[in-house]
């Protein structure tokens, strides 16, 4: 018997009437009207205990709701969630269990529905996941200092028409931003300065990851060295470049410059000065109060600690074998063999490099531990290592 919108309570009453009759078998009669039996004796124990009543839909919202929270609550996590509009739910879940005064805790599903209902969610297509040229970067950090990353955020302009463009420096295990400063400019010598003090500050990382671009690498030299990263593999860092136009390879920070897009630039009124006072404020909030998944929910604060590899400034030489030549490249980048002037790198200048033979006026030419190329004496050439 088919069950119409317009009578379905007129149905009710003329089933459980003839149910209490005992007209047929109750499992017949549910087959005749179309319900399970399941229905059938539900309809029959509510009209015994309620009459007529009992037959009509009942509420479905329970009796009781234990992790329902209180108004004052609903406006603290509302509140969290436009002091820190780019944190997500569990960030914001675990900021609302630290500041409450009882230490009350809330369930993540419960923050995502206030925060829904709010309309402060930001709905984000998913992009589709594209094949790159390499998966997995060379080196992954295990530890603090193991590997730091840098770049230069793209710039803004200020509103006195000044160029933001921070550098920020960050290390990969902890999370921990090192730096992030609007410099004068992004010249070699302005970011050498800024490493001597992190250096000073921080202790050496076993290695630094950069893009190819100025200052931290060269398309002209051999292996792309710049004077600045000439400096780096001088004090013993290990470089760690991504491959030409694959940003991802660095994703973590350029993760950390999309934080800095939507929380910093064009929002703060004021010259270069404002700007920087504000990244300031941002990084010691992302050090020290942004918990991070990846981190089991710590923040970057409770898992950097400094580098025991201590800076001890530029007086030092590299070192070679005792069968290798040395020779100090020149400020044209130029060395003497042989009374032969071969031109290496302008980069390479002031330091030394070592020579070792591997043929009649053949020299296999070492900048530290990486191996550059090949002088020909005899054609008065070096050939750089592809």
């Amino acid at each position: 018997m088919p069950w119409k919108e317009t009578n379905v309570m007129e149905l009710k009453k003329e089933f459980v009437a003839r149910a209490l009759r005992g007209e047929s078998s109750f499992i017949d009669l549910c087959r005749e009207y179309g319900i399970s039996a399941k229905t059938g004796y539900k309809w029959k124990k509510r009209f015994l205990k309620h009459g007529l009543s009992g037959l009509s839909n009942q509420s479905r919202k329970p009796h009781s709701s234990p992790n329902r929270i209180c108004e004052d609550d609903i406006c603290r996590l509302i509140n969290l969630k436009l002091a820190h509009r780019n944190w997500g739910p569990k960030k914001i879940q675990l900021l609302f269990e630290r500041s409450h005064p009882c230490g009350q805790s809330v369930s993540l599903s419960t923050v995502k529905r206030v925060l829904d209902k709010s309309g402060l969610v930001q709905r984000r297509r998913r992009r589709r996941s594209e094949h790159c040229g390499r998966v997995e970067n060379r080196f992954t950090a295990n530890a603090p200092n193991e590997l730091w990353t840098v770049d230069f955020k793209g710039y803004w302009y200020s509103a006195d028409k000044a160029r933001i463009e921070p550098l920020t420096v960050r290390d990969a295990y902890s999370r921990y931003i090192l730096c992030a400063d609007v410099l004068a400019n992004s010249q070699t010598q302005t970011v050498r300065t800024r490493f001597e003090r992190l250096f000073k500050t921080y202790g050496l990382p076993a290695y630094i990851r950069s893009d190819n671009g100025c200052p931290f690498a060269s398309t002209r030299a051999p292996l792309g060295l710049s004077s600045l990263s000439a400096w780096w593999i001088a004090l013993g860092i290990d470089l760690d470049r991504i491959e030409p136009g694959h940003p991802e390879q660095n994703g973590g920070h350029e993760r950390m410059h999309r934080d800095i897009a939507c929380e910093i630039e064009g929002n703060i009124d004021g010259d270069s000065i404002a700007h920087q006072a504000a990244l300031e404020i941002w990084r010691q909030e992302f050090n020290n109060q942004r918990p991070h998944e990846a981190l089991g929910m710590r923040v970057p604060a409770d898992v950097y600690v400094k580098s025991q590899r201590k800076f001890d400034g530029d007086s030092f030489e590299l070192s070679y074998p005792t069968e290798y030549l040395t020779r100090k490249v020149g400020a044209s980048g130029s060395i003497m063999v042989m009374n032969h002037e071969i031109r290496i790198s302008t980069a390479l200048r002031g330091w030394h490099v070592g020579l070792k033979v591997t043929g009649c006026k053949h020299y296999a030419v070492w900048f530290g531990k990486l191996y550059l190329g090949e002088i020909n004496v005899e054609t008065k050439s070096f050939d750089a290592a592809k």
